[in-house]
């Protein structure tokens, strides 16, 4: 982290963007300062090898991963060998478009790994051997699909062969002529599901029985690279943090937000948002980069992660030191309590940043939050995601948001569609489109009047894409199309 504000600083324009990819963008670098940039993310261990092109791109996984009490399985270790083997693999360097793989140790979805090219979701047989279930063919962009589930169980020491298996599939019969056509969600849905895995298990089952195998002595020796934090051994209970839940509101709503159970006695994850109300989602300043890394040091053993949803996570604080981490989040304006709420908005650079984008971002970002910013307001309405993309091509992850935003070019004005329903987690769903683009001055106006029809109309317990799933579209449209009627 340091050493990428010291990018920001001296090569960008003092920032960096946080993405989906849980990868950072710097936007600004001279083409003529691009070497020692490399250089210097080459001494600090990080790479940016495969982050473009046709080929596998970085393997992303659950952001609580080897932390989370209901894993199955740690999913860094095998998104770390799924990382070697595809890195310069000379089959698969070339491929008909990019591919892009997500694994899950758990069995909550939090890596969105349906909406992926190949998806793994770890869980246990029926003698309780652990495996993974395998997903294909799953992608947002121009034509967003679902994945289709082409194995239910896989045994672990066939994980690299059957993702080969795929990827051979893929790469023979993969479009080249077209690029609009070339990803492997297109080639699935032409050759209908059913046929595409028949050619997998084919292709698999020609394999010699000892082909890249990975046999126990490969993953204790790359598991043995994950080495645990020197945990101490606590209660499960803190009586400093139940103190400071009782005396201090804000405190007590930020945990509640920004926090995620620990499998180890008295530890617990902690969320740093980077969605201030006003603020542009996912961008962190080489200032805060650096404090940051200071926090980390001293409350999770050195380790921060990057979350698909474009915040950070301290992964091992000491309940005892929860209240002081928080603490200093206020003091550097880092506290935000929106994790999972409606202002912790999923969003691209869009036309601000990026020469794809057709439409802004971050200003319909930003107004909706300040919208939306009142706490109390937030925590009335509860968990509900919202997600934008500038462009087509979907890199604010829009499909699969319960409130989805999508900004395009009409006739030289920027106007948005609104999409609804959409999921990335175990119920994973392309939201639909409920009607005619809106501006960009009506789309809080818009929003608010989902909202609001969801309010009035939730029943108890009910989350947004509960009522939704029950009423459907329609009072939603009815709210958002009124005024223009």
């Amino acid at each position: 982290m340091r050493q990428l504000a010291y990018v920001a600083r001296y090569y960008d324009r003092g920032y960096g963007h946080f993405t989906t990819r849980q990868n950072i963008q710097f936007n600004w670098p001279r083409l003529v300062d691009v070497p020692d940039v490399l250089a210097l993310l080459a001494e600090a261990d990080l790479h940016a090898i495969q982050t473009s092109g046709n080929c596998v791109r970085n393997v992303t996984t659950d952001h609580f991963a080897g932390v989370a009490a209901e894993e199955v399985v740690d999913p860094r270790l095998y998104a770390e060998i799924l990382r070697q083997w595809s890195t310069d693999h000379p089959e698969f360097t070339y491929l008909p478009r990019k591919f892009k793989i997500a694994i899950t140790g758990s069995p909550q979805d939090r890596a969105a790994v349906r909406v992926h090219d190949i998806g793994i979701l770890a869980k246990r047989n029926e003698v309780g051997e652990p495996g993974f279930q395998i997903y294909a063919g799953g992608g947002l962009g121009r034509t967003p699909v679902v994945g289709t589930k082409v194995r239910d169980w896989l045994p672990v020491r066939d994980l690299l062969r059957y993702v080969e298996a795929i990827l051979r599939v893929y790469n023979r019969l993969g479009r080249r002529d077209n690029i609009y056509k070339a990803r492997i969600k297109i080639l699935l849905r032409d050759m209908k599901p059913e046929r595409f895995v028949e050619m997998i298990e084919e292709e698999f089952g020609l394999m010699p029985e000892d082909y890249c195998v990975l046999e126990d002595g490969i993953i204790s020796a790359v598991g043995a690279r994950f080495v645990p934090p020197p945990f101490s051994a606590l209660p499960p209970t803190s009586p400093i943090l139940e103190r400071a839940l009782s005396i201090d509101g804000a405190f007590r709503a930020w945990v509640t937000t920004n926090t995620h159970p620990h499998r180890e006695s008295g530890y617990i994850c902690s969320v740093i948002s980077l969605k201030p109300v006003g603020g542009i989602p996912g961008d962190v300043s080489a200032d805060e980069m650096d404090l940051i890394a200071d926090l980390v040091d001293h409350y999770s053993f050195g380790e921060i992660r990057v979350s698909h949803e474009q915040n950070l996570v301290l992964p091992h604080v000491r309940m005892d030191d929860l209240y002081d981490l928080w603490q200093a989040l206020v003091l550097a304006g880092l506290a935000t309590s929106n994790i999972g709420l409606i202002t912790d908005i999923i969003s691209c650079p869009g036309m601000d940043y990026c020469s794809l984008a057709t439409a802004r971002s971050i200003p319909v970002a930003q107004k909706i939050a300040e919208r939306f910013g009142d706490p109390e307001r937030q925590a009335g309405i509860g968990r509900l995601d919202l997600n934008i993309s500038g462009c087509i091509n979907a890199c604010g992850h829009h499909h699969v948001a319960q409130i989805g935003l999508l900004g395009v070019d009409k006739n030289g004005e920027e106007v948005y569609q609104i999409t609804l329903g959409g999921a990335a987690d175990e119920k994973a769903a392309i939201g639909s489109i409920i009607g005619p683009a809106v501006s960009a001055e009506r789309v809080p106006d818009a929003i608010e009047a989902i909202v609001d029809t969801y309010v009035r109309q939730r029943a108890a317990g009910e989350e947004f894409i509960d009522t939704y799933r029950r009423l459907g579209s329609a009072p939603f449209k009815e709210g958002v199309y009124a005024v223009d009627q």
